[in-house]
């Protein structure tokens, strides 16, 4: 029957001999064998209970957990219940470092649009965070309405260039009219800007609104609190609750 020194069996295992001794430390893994010089020895039982326990031990069990699985009568059935139980802790702290990574994320996107950190606690950035949702839903109504009109517009020009058929086109137009009237209205009211010089959130009128130099995330408008005029950061509409 083979036989293994410590050095062998951490060899075996991919770990080190202190980790060898320490289980034994721990009786977690005592030899099979003790020579009378004081050698410990281990047999394949040993090398695969090593094993074992260097398994459970990547899969983030404790040392306390694990002994107490070595020690069980039922070893496959509590193992089972210490996975389940351990891959739902997992899932949780999953979860939490997405959470932190959106939140990152979020500060960081803060910080390239406006230059200044205008965030103090994590409610601000969940608060930034579901404004973000509103926005994007505001933006995916955008391009679906502005999808429609431009199918009406073009179903009702083509026959009036090609067939000189204008009526399809004097009521397609008034459609679209309507269309984008309603479009407007629903992006002003969906939409808050934050001022690059003093954080205040604020809505401009309509008119400044619509006639206002814009890129897809900034417009130029001005702080009703501090007078600053240049291109404020555009934010969804805090959810009512």
């Amino acid at each position: 029957m083979p036989q293994y020194t410590t050095g062998e069996l951490a060899k075996l295992c991919d770990t080190t001999v202190r980790t060898v001794q320490f289980y034994d430390a721990k009786d977690l893994l005592k030899p099979s064998q003790l020579t009378e010089g004081g050698r410990r020895l281990y047999s394949d039982d040993d090398l695969n209970k090593l094993r074992f326990i260097c398994m459970l031990k990547a899969l983030g069990l404790t040392l306390g957990t694990i002994k107490g699985i070595l020690d069980s009568d039922n070893q496959s059935k509590v193992l089972l219940l210490l996975l389940s139980e351990q891959a739902k802790q997992i899932d949780t702290e999953i979860k939490d470092r997405q959470k932190q990574l959106n939140v990152i994320s979020a500060i960081k996107e803060n910080i390239q649009s406006t230059g200044k950190i205008s965030v103090n606690s994590i409610r601000d950035i969940e608060h930034m965070m579901e404004r973000k949702k509103v926005l994007k839903r505001t933006h995916a109504t955008m391009v679906v309405v502005g999808l429609l009109m431009d199918i009406i517009l073009i179903s009702t020009v083509i026959p009036w260039i090609t067939k000189g058929l204008w009526i399809p086109f004097a009521i397609g137009f008034p459609m679209v009219l309507l269309l984008g009237i309603i479009l407007t209205r629903i992006y002003y009211t969906n939409t808050e800007y934050i001022c690059a010089e003093c954080n205040t959130k604020f809505r401009p009128t309509i008119t400044k609104f619509i006639f206002s130099s814009h890129t897809p995330k900034t417009r130029k408008l001005t702080c009703p609190h501090c007078g600053y005029t240049g291109y404020c950061v555009e934010i969804g509409t805090e959810k009512k609750t």
